[in-house]
């Protein structure tokens, strides 16, 4: 079971202002920016991110029922902050893979320890 959604709003008005400047250059992270579905304003997130693919892949550790998840979705394609620059991706498919053999062996350990399954494979557009 990924993490609950309750932690999800907390990150979201705490941890997540502060792991934003730290996810923009750190390695294994990156920020998401997307524009809501609905109130077309833009947003900013922090994921857990590798390349992978000829694309890069966002561990959904929330699950795949996050707003982000469903407005990179809606719109198709997506920009992406990850090492110091901003890259765009498309086309955003959630794959599933229970044993997270797609991360590096120390992220893996965590992700299945989290029932971590799912993830978000973008390439770049």
């Amino acid at each position: 079971m990924p993490l609950p959604q309750a932690l999800a709003r907390i990150n979201r008005r705490i941890s997540n202002p502060v792991l934003g400047v730290m996810a923009r250059i750190a390695p294994g992270f990156g920020i998401v920016i997307h524009q809501g579905r609905k109130s077309g304003r833009v947003y900013r997130s922090p994921v857990m991110v590798f390349q992978r693919d000829g694309g890069y892949r966002i561990a959904l550790t929330y699950g795949r029922n996050v707003d982000w998840l469903k407005n990179i979705r809606a719109a198709g394609q997506f920009e992406f902050e990850t090492r110091g620059r901003t890259v765009t991706l498309a086309d955003p498919q959630v794959g599933h893979d229970a044993s997270a053999g797609w991360a590096p062996p120390g992220v893996r350990q965590v992700l299945t320890a989290l029932s971590v399954e799912y993830y978000v494979q973008a390439r770049r557009a």
